[in-house]
């Protein structure tokens, strides 16, 4: 039987922790590889990401177990009531978690590329009065004939201040 319980999650971060693994956030892989004089750990690593798409509070569950042991996770949120939830990003913010969005703009905008990268635009900021947001992550959106990462097509993010997406980097 599959066990997707808390108390099974803090086990599995247990025993990584007890094998060596250090854990890293999205944000740190990408300055790591950017930087001359910086690299990757030598220890096993892993960089811990979740998506919050629909229960924003049991996101939180998770990011304060893995506060209490002494990890840090990105969190990319979508701008969707389910998700989006100022409460629980404030909260997982203040406890040195990194937040991300996590952004679905081509299939809000219906493929209109141009409306899509004016609402990522005012999300972005949204989610950067919670965190100084600087890794995105595109949502996946199953029930939309738009691609998300169409939007780079023709629009930069780095220009944005954003120094990574895990589809690109």
């Amino acid at each position: 039987m599959i066990d997707f319980t808390l108390r099974k999650y803090r086990e599995l971060l247990g025993s990584l922790l007890k094998k060596g693994y250090k854990f890293i956030t999205f944000e740190q892989y990408c300055d790591l590889v950017s930087s001359p004089n910086s690299h990757i750990p030598s220890s096993p690593y892993i960089i811990l990401r979740h998506d919050v798409d629909l229960k924003a509070a049991n996101s939180l569950a998770v990011a304060e177990i893995e506060n209490e042991l002494g990890i840090k996770a990105s969190y990319y949120f979508r701008v969707v009531a389910e998700s989006n939830q100022p409460e629980v990003i404030r909260a997982i913010a203040e406890l040195g978690h990194e937040i991300g969005y996590h952004y679905e703009d081509m299939a809000l905008a219906n493929g209109n590329v141009d409306e899509a990268y004016v609402h990522f635009q005012k999300q972005l900021d949204y989610f950067r009065s919670y965190y100084p947001v600087r890794t995105i992550c595109m949502h996946g959106a199953p029930t939309s004939k738009w691609d998300g990462k169409d939007l780079w097509k023709k629009y930069d993010y780095r220009a944005l201040g954003v120094i990574g997406e895990p589809y690109f980097d």
